[in-house]
């Protein structure tokens, strides 16, 4: 089943209009940024270059998500980062083993299907009953990038210097419909297929001030 990654430029032209199609789940986000005592969503001013266009940045399937999330576990619980060829009852037994570390982790701790990372540096996720009745937590682009960066050399990848990312979706994709096929034929391609999307999703957020969203 296919998850497509959009960028939503946090820009005035969209975050101000009254027909802005997000303005529930950020004056949610804000909520929860507002209860952790930190600022708001940020809105930019418009300036050339940027507009309030929604767009694809990445496309993947949802199993080669949890195998990326599997080898972040791995990682962070100093574990041997081993490819598999399907998920089994070990990713089950990592998230009851390691629940405290998972909730903890931006990349693991995220509905697959909806929900938010924002361009606001906070430690771990957010959550209050409104989101997690909703969207699911609120992540940090910041955070999520950093966690990347951790499983990054697991992967074969040097997150310094990372290979280009895929092409993104040309519009949505269905969830019923088949998800891009990863660029190699490694052991840990499917994994490798996700971190870049992420990364591409996550270094955009940061630097040109958009929300990514989950669908």
């Amino acid at each position: 089943m296919a998850c497509d990654l959009w960028l939503v430029p946090l820009v005035d032209v969209l975050c101000h209009s009254p027909d802005n199609p997000f303005s529930e789940e950020i004056a949610a986000y804000d909520t929860a940024l507002t209860e952790a005592g930190l600022p708001p969503v940020p809105v930019f001013s418009y300036m050339p270059g940027l507009t309030g266009d929604v767009a694809p940045v990445a496309g993947f399937d949802y199993d080669a998500l949890h195998f990326l999330r599997r080898a972040y576990l791995l990682r962070l619980c100093g574990l041997e980062v081993t490819p598999v060829d399907e998920l089994g009852s070990d990713y089950e037994q990592l998230l009851e083993m390691f629940e405290t570390t998972a909730q903890q982790s931006h990349l693991v701790w995220h509905y697959d299907h909806a929900g938010a990372y924002v361009p606001v540096d906070f430690p771990h996720p957010l959550a209050n009953d409104d989101l997690l009745e909703g969207g699911g937590p609120l992540g940090s682009s910041h955070g999520l990038l950093r966690e990347l960066e951790v499983v990054a050399p697991s992967l074969g990848i040097d997150p310094a210097n990372p290979p280009a990312a895929p092409e993104p979706p040309a519009g949505p994709t269905s969830l019923e419909e088949r998800a891009a096929v990863p660029l190699d034929d490694g052991p840990f391609a499917r994994e490798r297929h996700v971190w870049l999307g992420l990364h591409a999703a996550a270094t955009r957020s940061l630097g040109q001030g958009s929300m990514i969203v989950f669908s």
